[in-house]
């Protein structure tokens, strides 16, 4: 069936970086666009980041742009997060997203992975 399974969150100190990646299994994956999104409890989720299906055309929210890099790879089905400059206020869980690109409405979410920004 399908599958999203995050993995590389973890703690990691200001100013430092991680990266965090996304295998996804059961669905067409380079029909897909494939996002980065994360939530804060007590707020609502917000999209980090997203590669389009068929363009690679990359979207990224204000706060982490210059410091977050998306990147997929149709060929093993992954999608990654690069994230660098970690600030306090980047600490969330992280949830990797699928939007059909075309022709449906078909999405689909992972379980997300916490990322901690401490001293």
């Amino acid at each position: 069936q399908v599958q999203l399974v995050e993995s590389g969150g973890g703690l990691v100190q200001p100013g430092g970086s991680l990266r965090l990646s996304c295998a996804a299994s059961g669905f067409s994956f380079s029909h897909y666009d494939m996002s980065w999104y994360r939530q804060v409890p007590g707020k609502e989720r917000e999209l980090v980041a997203r590669q389009n299906a068929y363009t690679f055309i990359t979207t990224y929210a204000d706060p982490v742009k210059g410091r977050f890099t998306i990147s997929r790879d149709n060929n093993r089905n992954t999608v990654n997060l690069q994230m660098s400059s970690l600030k306090v206020a980047d600490t969330a869980v992280y949830y990797c997203y699928a939007r059909e690109a075309w022709g449906g409405k078909l999405d689909y979410w992972g379980q997300g992975t916490q990322v901690i920004v401490s001293s």
